[in-house]
Parts: structure tokens; C-alpha cells; sequence
């Protein structure tokens, strides 16, 4: 049997235009025009968004401070994918008439309306519709503004984005987003010991004395 050499560099991929075009892509996010959450007309497309705080909460009083002038600061970014689009089972001509983007907005709308302590007026969102060979940057901008902009609810509070888990899976517990907003009806149904709300709040406070 022959035996093979191992070096590290012959295994790692660099390509700096790759880098430049996903610079372009959260420049282009960032210059794309604040919509209500959701925006009132239904559109199609799939690809990534990000929601911003407005309100007089004073638990995220530093985030309506920082997107008083401009909507800068995320406290959520998500992204949208066809379905079928994670077994590559989606065709462009699927993706191209999917509402994807616009429903998985609806469903953040709905998830904030239900807490008994937000206010759906208070959020805005933006988003970039991906078309063609570019849905396949959809992950890869989603990555790098979450790293940029270290949104709270994607990196200190989990749950945010969750579903009703389905019968048969509520002896988990509510996530940490679901104890500090509660209202959504299936997260009641959870029946396990969540994280206590102070340490939660304490993590929340950590997060905003960074950012910014």
C-alpha cells in the first residue's frame, strides 16, 4: 500500500472574490429599503431578512436608541429557503414562485402579536430576494450577518424562530425567548423546566452592553 503525506494547505479552499461577493451581498441588504413586518403586499421570493426593534420596551430600550436614525442594529435575522431546498429537491422555477420570504415574516409577525409584552408596530424588518444561481447564497448571507451584527435573539436568546414542536415532544421546555415573551399558545403545552427569567434577563443585559 502507498503511503500518502498529509499537508494541511493542499486541503483549504481560498478564494477571495468569493469573499468580495459576500461583502456585496450585505451591502446590498444593508441599502434595501425598511418594511413594515410584515410588508402589506404578499410577494414572492426566497432569501434573507432581517427585523428590527422600534419600540419603548425598556428591556430593548438600547436597540430603539440605535434604529432611531437608521435601521442598523438587528434583533433577528433569519433566511427563507424553498421547500425541499435543503434535500436539493427545489427547482428555480419553484423557487421563483415561492412566498416563502413573505410567510416565514407572517409567522415572526404572528409569534411577536401573540407575547403579552411586545408590540407587533414596534418591529420593522428588511430583506433581500435571492433568484436563480444567487439562492445559493441565501446561507451564506444569513451567516455573515448574524456574525456582523450579532443579532440578540439568534445569539444570547434561543427560540425565537421555533415552531410548535408537535404533539408528543412537549416534555421539553419553553425556550428562553418563550419565557421572557410568553403568549404563543403550543409553548404552554411544554411541559419542562425552563431556564429562570432572571438569568435569561442577565444575558440579555450582557449582550446590549457590547453591542453598539
Amino acid at each position: 500500500m502507498s503511503h500518502y503525506t498529509f499537508d494541511r494547505q493542499e486541503h483549504v479552499y481560498r478564494n477571495d472574490a468569493f469573499a468580495e461577493l459576500v461583502k456585496d451581498g450585505v451591502r446590498f441588504f444593508n441599502g434595501t429599503p425598511a418594511q413594515p413586518l410584515p410588508p402589506d403586499e404578499r410577494f414572492v421570493g426566497t432569501g434573507v431578512y432581517a427585523i428590527y426593534y422600534t419600540g419603548k420596551s425598556k428591556l430593548y430600550s438600547k436597540y430603539a436608541a440605535l434604529n432611531r436614525l437608521a435601521y442598523s442594529f438587528p434583533i433577528y435575522v433569519g433566511k427563507a429557503v424553498p421547500k425541499g431546498w435543503r434535500q436539493a429537491r427545489t427547482s428555480h422555477t419553484a423557487e421563483n414562485q415561492s412566498h416563502e420570504l413573505h410567510h416565514r415574516l407572517c409567522e415572526h409577525r404572528n409569534s411577536i402579536a401573540h407575547a403579552s409584552n411586545l408590540k407587533a408596530a414596534d418591529f420593522m424588518c428588511r430583506f433581500v430576494i435571492f433568484e436563480g444561481d444567487g439562492s445559493d447564497m441565501i446561507s451564506t448571507v444569513e451567516a455573515a450577518l448574524i456574525k456582523l451584527t450579532r443579532p440578540l435573539w439568534n445569539v444570547a436568546i434561543d427560540g425565537f424562530g421555533n415552531h410548535d414542536p408537535g404533539k408528543g415532544r412537549y416534555e421539553q421546555a419553553c425556550s428562553d425567548w418563550d419565557v421572557i415573551h410568553p403568549g404563543r399558545p403550543w409553548a404552554v403545552k411544554c411541559l419542562g423546566i425552563p431556564a429562570p427569567q432572571a438569568k435569561i434577563i442577565a444575558e440579555i443585559n450582557s449582550h446590549l452592553a457590547a453591542l453598539g
